[in-house]
């Protein structure tokens, strides 16, 4: 969840023209409403002659211009709206604390995104919070960083290096290693709710299918989140029904990040909704802009990340947390 400084891989030159698709639609589509309207045209008058007032039309050009301000008032609405989740499954997730990475030790004599962790934090009954990647061999792995030099010494990328390698590797100069994906799910045994965050990079699609493919046979609960709003909109078209959240935090972190001005604002404001129809959205603890807010009053569920105190664990649906040990439920 605490974002490590790197050349971020989101709004990078591709993400805007899949998105506009995600939006709008394919471009087979819009060649296709293109032909018909050159058609329809053919065969109408003009707009402007339509528009013209005069004692037959009894002056619609006033009707448009009341149509295209209440089109404009109504944009951000639709730009910003979240997905409609069922009660009942929105509820399975709501007035929880969830161990961010298990429940791990500052120190991290207990590692962090460890077997142990996750054990731990089913044992004191909190939901649990997550990271997935993939290997270079294509195995979820369950680990934060893009690469394995904090944790491991290591300075490849975890998409570098085969699981083979990967499951060998000490965690913060412990005994514990990193987990599948699979393994983690099978110690938690849907015991207790979970936070699944896919981390965004070059392989978005095929961690998007194995991470589905892998959630689809967990007979628990399990909702999944991103950064990347691309991740979070393959989960609205190929698996609807799973609840689905985006992270956000204000536009100054993704900045330090090395993000652009325009896309940190993006981000920062969840400007991406209509692609992605979030159910929750989850953001850094502290103060929000107005189109998060927006988003929150037309039902997005309050998600806030990381508490390190119980002071500032108040106003959420749910609440993803570290270093203490806080009420099982909010």
């Amino acid at each position: 969840m605490k974002k490590k400084k790197k050349k971020s891989g989101l709004l990078n030159a591709g993400i805007g023209e899949e998105l506009v698709r995600l939006v709008l639609g394919s471009d087979s589509k819009k060649k296709k409403k293109k032909k018909k309207l050159t058609a329809s045209r053919k065969k109408s008058r003009s707009l402007p002659a339509v528009l013209r007032p005069t004692k037959e039309n009894g002056g619609l050009a006033g009707v448009a211009v009341a149509a295209a301000a209440a089109g404009a008032a109504a944009l951000p609405f639709w730009l910003l709206a979240p997905g409609k989740a069922k009660a009942d499954e929105m509820a399975k997730f709501k007035g929880r604390y969830y161990a961010h990475r298990g429940l791990y030790e500052e120190n991290q004599t207990v590692p962090e995104n460890s077997l142990t962790a996750f054990k731990r934090a089913v044992e004191w009954g909190y939901g649990i919070e997550l990271d997935v990647q993939l290997s270079r061999d294509g195995f979820a792995v369950v680990f934060h960083d893009d690469d394995l030099l904090r944790a491991c010494g290591d300075g490849r990328r975890v998409n570098d290096v085969d699981w083979n390698e990967l499951k060998s590797m000490r965690l913060f100069g412990t005994r514990k290693t990193i987990p599948l994906f699979r393994d983690v799910l099978e110690l938690v045994g849907g015991r207790v709710p979970m936070i699944v965050e896919l981390k965004s990079g070059p392989r978005n699609h095929e961690l998007c299918r194995s991470v589905y493919a892998i959630l689809k046979d967990y007979e628990g609960d399990a909702c999944i989140e991103s950064f990347d709003p691309r991740i979070v909109a393959w989960f609205r078209r190929h698996d609807p029904a799973r609840i689905r959240g985006q992270l956000a935090q204000p536009a100054s972190f993704y900045k330090e990040d090395g993000m652009s001005a325009f896309g940190s604002t993006v981000l920062g404001n969840t400007l991406l909704n209509a692609a992605a129809r979030p159910h929750f959205i989850a953001y850094r603890i502290g103060e929000k802009p107005a189109p998060v807010r927006l988003a929150e009053s037309m039902g997005a569920a309050r998600f806030g990340w990381t508490s390190q105190e119980s002071g500032d664990a108040e106003g959420f649906d749910a609440v993803i947390f570290e270093f203490y040990r806080p009420e099982r439920r909010l």
